[in-house]
């Protein structure tokens, strides 16, 4: 099974954190389903609550912050306003100072994901806007450790 075979067949199930999003009519583009551009929102979005509410972080005083260096997205099918989107989140890998997760999105009260995404972080220090050389702080570590998926693929 490819890759991407394997992300088409997500579940919510798959995925420890899932926060619900209800679509605004802004989030639809000309073609009548949510601009490709709203997800990266919505990823950033759920990553953030989840960091703010299970790993101690507080944006605008923690010493760290997360700094997404890389992302991408796979489409299987729209989305749009008046749905209400679930956003479901997962850690894949856990580095020194980086992150990687792993998004879904997935419609409430639709079996299928609509789209699977990934943002990978690295945290620095505030003041230098550089890692770390200890890594990330124990909070932040410890929180993410709670949704880390051991086998990804």
């Amino acid at each position: 099974m490819s890759h991407h075979t394997k992300l088409k067949s997500r579940i919510r199930a798959d995925y420890p954190f899932i926060l619900e999003y209800r679509t605004r009519w802004s989030d639809n583009d000309m073609y009548d389903h949510m601009n490709n551009s709203i997800y990266n929102f919505l990823y950033d979005s759920v990553i953030n609550t989840y960091l703010i509410e299970h790993c101690g972080l507080h944006p605008p005083t923690s010493q760290q912050y997360g700094m997404v260096v890389h992302s991408h997205n796979n489409y299987f099918a729209s989305i749009a306003f008046p749905a209400c989107a679930e956003l479901a989140l997962r850690v894949n890998r856990i580095g020194n100072s980086s992150v990687t997760y792993e998004i879904a999105l997935f419609e409430r009260g639709v079996n299928s994901v609509k789209a699977v995404g990934e943002f990978i972080q690295v945290f620095v220090d505030r003041t230098t806007k550089r890692p770390n050389p200890n890594g990330m702080s124990t909070s932040l570590r410890e929180g993410l450790r709670s949704i880390l998926i051991k086998s990804h693929l």
